[in-house]
């Protein structure tokens, strides 16, 4: 989906966030994408742990 949007598609995004929040809330604004991204990739990370888990469970386990 990104490779679509290209170089002047980013820099347009970048304009318009900038004019919509200011200069001075782009700190907090980066800040709280990084945590939210973070927490994201957590919990992904968490569920594929939870999901192999419960695969070799199921494959140790004689029926």
């Amino acid at each position: 989906m990104l490779q679509s949007i290209g170089l002047p598609g980013l820099i347009m995004i970048l304009v318009v966030i900038l004019i919509v929040f200011g200069p001075s809330k782009l700190p907090e604004l980066g800040r709280a994408v990084g945590r939210t991204l973070h927490e994201f990739k957590s919990s992904a990370r968490e569920l594929v742990t939870e999901s192999k888990d419960e695969q070799e469970s199921k494959t140790s386990t004689p029926s």
